[in-house]
């Protein structure tokens, strides 16, 4: 399993970049991929992402920064290292779709990754209800309302840190996955945290 995490200049991969991507290979977590970049020339920002992952627009938009197509690259180089390279995160589909947007305008047309995915929500929503707890729901979209934070609480460890980073979020989607798909921990950065169904 390929676990990752895309942060990004918006939440439309056709019209806007990548900025950072974090991930490692859950099988060996030790082997990890972080690496920032600057946005495309014409991407569109959002102020919104922006504040999610802290970056200003001078940063993203830094020509001392390599481009999104050279991190695109880097990181396919990268995974193919990965013995198992089904991609899961927290709403998978987006870190996926950004990805594949971005290798598409590098010109990469091999794409190595299955439309097949692992959606922590729908773990962690199956787990709840496997235990009787009724998932959150939003009151007004009438929606799931199960975000990464209300899943890491609901594993026991801390909300993550505010900007996100890459990095970080795709450790965090490690250890959830580890902790409700085999009821284990799995990286020393959350070995003080205990599970709560434990």
């Amino acid at each position: 399993m390929l676990v990752i995490d895309v942060e990004a200049s918006g939440t439309e991969s056709h019209k806007h970049s990548i900025v950072s991507v974090g991930a490692l290979d859950f099988s060996n977590p030790t082997k990890r991929f972080y690496e920032e970049c600057r946005i495309w020339d014409g991407a569109h920002i959002m102020d919104e992402a922006l504040a999610v992952c802290g970056f200003t627009r001078a940063q993203i938009a830094d020509p001392k920064k390599q481009s999104e197509a050279d991190l695109i690259h880097a990181f396919l180089h990268w995974s193919e290292k990965v013995e198992e390279r089904t991609l899961a995160a927290q709403n998978v589909s987006f870190d996926r779709d950004f990805l594949k947007a971005a290798a598409e305008r590098a010109g990469h047309t091999d794409w190595p990754f299955s439309y097949r995915t692992i959606d922590i929500h729908s773990i962690a929503y199956m787990h709840m209800i496997g235990r009787g707890i009724q998932p959150p729901v939003d009151a007004i979209k009438k929606h799931s309302a199960l975000d990464l934070d209300q899943v890491l609480v609901y594993c026991g460890i801390p909300m993550e840190p505010m900007p996100h980073n890459a990095l970080t979020g795709a450790l965090s989607h490690a250890e959830v996955l580890s902790r409700l798909l085999y009821g284990r921990k799995l990286l020393p950065e959350f070995t003080g945290f205990e599970m709560p169904w434990k």
